[in-house]
């Protein structure tokens, strides 16, 4: 098999989504949240789940703002104070282990409750490696991929 053959069959779904925004008439809009914190009992030692640990997500959704931009209507928008409790009241309401599970779980969370088009969420929990600022998990899912 050609080699560039295969490799565009790897973009194809990529390409679909592209063309289908464009036709729309406009590029995939996005809307961040960065930084929001949240204090969870997290981790797999004994220790860990004895207290809260600070997690900090960063998000971007992929969000078409078209209708918003062209109204000036709040209730086209994604309300961000929403999502951001969402999450909040969400990873506070119980203990997990692992970051990844956190992620994941926020993911389903948000893309059942929002209808989201894509979603890049990372999720960092400072301080768990002394030599790192930061270490964590980042997914991603739908047209953000």
């Amino acid at each position: 098999m050609h080699s560039s053959k295969k490799n565009c069959s790897l973009f194809y779904p990529k390409l679909i989504a592209y063309a289908y925004n464009n036709f729309r008439g406009n590029l995939m809009d996005r809307i961040f949240i960065e930084e929001l914190t949240v204090f969870a009992q997290i981790g797999v030692y004994d220790w860990e789940q004895q207290i809260k640990q600070k997690l900090v997500f960063d998000l971007e959704i992929a969000w078409d703002c078209k209708q918003a931009a062209e109204t000036d209507d709040v209730v086209y928008c994604l309300n961000y104070a929403e999502v951001s409790q969402a999450i909040i009241d969400y990873v506070e309401s119980k203990p997990f282990l692992l970051i990844e599970r956190v992620a994941y779980e926020v993911a389903d969370l948000l893309e059942s409750r929002y209808q989201l088009q894509g979603l890049k969420i990372k999720l960092s929990k400072p301080k768990a490696v002394a030599q790192a600022r930061n270490v964590g998990v980042l997914i991603v899912r739908g047209c953000l991929k």
